[in-house]
This record gives structure tokens, C-alpha cells and sequence, in this order.
């Protein structure tokens, strides 16, 4: 029996995954959350097979939690589900311990497959996406994203969505020095001055649901 949790703050989304999976013989759903920090704390205590997870929430993003699940070396594979359909984006959330990644329009088969695939520790990708990834392949083209360390993304996640680097430092358990580093670096390897530009690119990227960030 694969064991899964859903972790998505849309309840229709949750609701519409679920009755989709329930109706497998061989899929059991073990848990719902509505924000990343619920999921976190559901993950830990069902040690799920696969976890659901929708890359845009209040407060921890979808990629946030994939790299903390993945720190406390827990045995959770994740999907990542996303309305963008970007080849750049997929590419980085990959290089984050994600295994697969599915658009929220895929058809219900398609989740299904997807999710047993996972759960057997292979990597599953949207069709279109993994089109739109060799394409980009061919074409030579990459994101500035993927010269940001795992770490270093996960700060410009945060200072997008506007917190100070004191609240990012307090958040990730880091000095204040520490974050002011990685915000330095990660500005310097993105051409950006500050964080509105940051929230901008991340936001065209699939990273951000819009640009709020402060100066």
C-alpha cells in the first residue's frame, strides 16, 4: 500500500486529489495539510511514502519543504504539483530532492502513474514539462536560478515574499551575519540591487505568485 499526505492550501484541490487516489486499491491517503508547516509536521509523524505538495502556500513554500524534508533525511518522496509549466523552474525543484512534478491540469490518470512511479523511487515528470526541458536542453538555455545553491534559494524564496533577514535568520535557525551573506551572494549571482528585482525574477520564474517584496 502506498501511503500518501496531500499538502495544499486549496481545500478543492486537496479534496479533488483525494477522491482521484482513494479510488486506487493500492493508494492510501494518511493525511491532509493546508500550509507547509502543518505538512512538515505530518510528514514527520506518518513517515508517508509520497507526499503531495503544492509549490506556492502561505508562509514555507513547496520547495522550502521539499529541502527540509530532505535535511532531516526523512524517506518521503515528493511530488511537486504547480500550475507552471516553465522547463527552467522543474529543472531547480529536481536539483532539490524533488522526484516528481506534475502541472495541477494533468489528467487524473496521469496523477495516479505519477504517484506510484514516485513511491518506487523513480523520477516522474508532466509530459509537457519534460518536453519543454530537453527543448531547453537543445537550446542551450538556463535559468539564473540554477547557479543558486539549495540554500541560497530557499533565502531569496524568503526575502521575496518581504521578510527582513533578521526573520529569515530566526526561521532557518542562522545568524543574521550568516543570511546577510547569502542574500549578498545570491544578489550578486542573480545581477539584481535589491528586493524587488529579486521578487520580480522569481516571480517569472514560477517562484513567486507575484512580486510583494520589500526594498
Amino acid at each position: 500500500m502506498i501511503r500518501v499526505v496531500l499538502v495544499d492550501d486549496h481545500e478543492l484541490v486537496r479534496s479533488g486529489f483525494a477522491m482521484i487516489l482513494a479510488g486506487q486499491s493500492d493508494i492510501e491517503i494518511v493525511g491532509e495539510a493546508s500550509n507547509a508547516e502543518d505538512g512538515l509536521r505530518l510528514i514527520r509523524a506518518q513517515k508517508p511514502d509520497v507526499a503531495l505538495i503544492d509549490v506556492h502556500m502561505p508562509g514555507m513554500s513547496g520547495i522550502e519543504l521539499t529541502e527540509r524534508v530532505q535535511r532531516a533525511e526523512l524517506a518521503t518522496r515528493i511530488v511537486i504539483l504547480t500550475v507552471v509549466q516553465d522547463a527552467q523552474f522543474p529543472r531547480r525543484l529536481l536539483q532539490s530532492g524533488v522526484l516528481g512534478y506534475l502541472t495541477k491540469g494533468c489528467p487524473a490518470e496521469e496523477l495516479v502513474q505519477a504517484v506510484r512511479a514516485v513511491a518506487q523511487g523513480r523520477r516522474y515528470l508532466d509530459a509537457s514539462v519534460a518536453r519543454e526541458m530537453a527543448l531547453a536542453a537543445v537550446d542551450g538555455e538556463a535559468s539564473p536560478l540554477e547557479s543558486l545553491s539549495s540554500r541560497e534559494l530557499e533565502v531569496a524564496m524568503m526575502l521575496a515574499r518581504g521578510l527582513a533577514v533578521n526573520a529569515v535568520a530566526e526561521q532557518l535557525h542562522l545568524s543574521a551575519k550568516t543570511v546577510s551573506t547569502y542574500k549578498q551572494r545570491l544578489f550578486e549571482k542573480l545581477g539584481v540591487t535589491h528586493t524587488i528585482a529579486l521578487a520580480n525574477m522569481l516571480s517569472a520564474h514560477g517562484l513567486s505568485d507575484e512580486p510583494h517584496a520589500q526594498v
